[in-house]
């Protein structure tokens, strides 16, 4: 959740305002955890494919090699995740079903450049691999956001576009964003949520939402529709410096993670039967069954130069049996785009700061 006293309210915007706003609103989405693109399209020049969607992202936001073409800014953490035993009878993964599962993660910036200052976005990300005792992994990716802007591969790579820098220019066309979110009425929600959002002062202080729909799949076969997310359990009240200077996010983590391990609840959401769960776009009514499926426990950080979640692809379909895809396309075009960039930067290693004299 947003930390109220970070930053204080505002009035209403101008129209003026809001119309910058609008403007400054792709380059939040630009660097969001979805980015998307058909599996498979590479051979077919009418689709988008993979690395179409990577090279815009390269376009909007510069190449930093080594990094993540989005979310390039980040910090590993580790720890384990405690299973409460309430999702057993929907799954048979056995994260739910053993008492601790060892967890590798990485909180980000939403931004596709490294060095960005942390109050730039008011998103934050997390993203966490589990390693089941049976060697299996569940990977996921979250963001603090409750839905996503739009929800077809098409549509995101059309906002990428639209942010584009005019050849003739050398800058976005600023009319181009507000006419692309015109054009995308199922975007209204999130744009409700991001005229209110504020830079939290922590990644400690943040709920993070899986938004697109999976099912879990009990011993017998049954499915249920669900989406998840974590929560952050009440901090002990230790007192942590206030935001100073561009990194202050990572400071905090380390400052509270000095003093004790930090706690979210693993809240897994119960679709009804006619609840979307092919678009990421539509949140579910507040009234669903929600599951505490357990705590997850941050014990740790490390530098993602050379931490271990740096060679982590958060690819959100390797999953565990037990638990299973949806029909989502935003689900099999995060996967594509995802190894597209993978591959990119785990050939540009050696270029990482952490590999040389001095940063960049």
């Amino acid at each position: 959740m947003v930390d109220p006293s970070f930053e204080p309210s505002r009035p209403p915007l101008s129209a003026a305002s809001l119309a910058l706003r609008l403007t400054g609103i792709a380059v939040i989405v630009a660097a969001l955890a979805g980015t998307f693109a058909y599996v498979n399209g590479t051979l077919d020049p009418q689709r988008l494919t993979p690395n179409a969607l990577v090279n815009v992202l390269e376009k909007n936001n510069g190449v930093h090699p080594g990094f993540r073409r989005n979310h390039s800014k980040g910090v590993c953490v580790a720890g384990y995740f405690q299973s409460s035993g309430e999702a057993r009878p929907y799954s048979s993964a056995q994260v739910f079903l053993e008492a601790r599962t060892p967890v590798v993660g990485r909180f980000a910036l939403p931004s596709g450049n490294p060095y960005a200052p942390d109050n730039s976005v008011p998103i934050r990300s997390l993203a966490l691999r589990f390693t089941q005792a049976n060697g299996q992994q569940w990977r996921t990716g979250m963001n603090s956001m409750p839905v996503f802007p739009v929800g077809t591969p098409e549509a995101f790579y059309q906002l990428q576009q639209a942010q584009s820098p005019d050849p003739a220019t050398g800058k976005p066309n600023p009319a181009a964003v507000p006419a692309f979110f015109a054009a995308h009425p199922e975007a209204k929600p999130f744009l409700q949520w991001i005229k209110t959002a504020r830079p939290s002062a922590s990644y400690a202080t943040e709920t993070y939402n899986g938004i697109n729909a999976f099912y879990l799949v009990n011993p017998a076969g049954q499915r249920q529709a669900v989406r998840w997310g974590v929560v952050p359990v009440a901090s002990d009240g230790t007192d942590v410096t206030p935001p100073q200077g561009a990194d202050f996010l990572e400071q905090d983590l380390v400052k509270r993670l000095a003093a004790g391990p930090l706690r979210w609840q693993l809240n897994i959401t119960l679709a009804n039967p006619g609840d979307p769960v092919n678009d990421a776009s539509k949140a579910w009514p507040e009234d669903r069954t929600v599951l505490n499926a357990g705590t997850l426990v941050l014990e740790r950080t490390q530098s993602q130069d050379d931490g271990e979640c740096r060679d982590i692809n958060y690819d959100p379909l390797i999953l565990p049996s037990g638990i299973e895809g949806s029909d989502d396309p935003l689900l099999a075009a995060r996967s594509a785009a995802y190894a597209s960039s993978y591959l990119r930067r785990t050939s540009e290693v050696s270029q990482l700061p952490a590999n040389q004299e001095s940063r960049p």
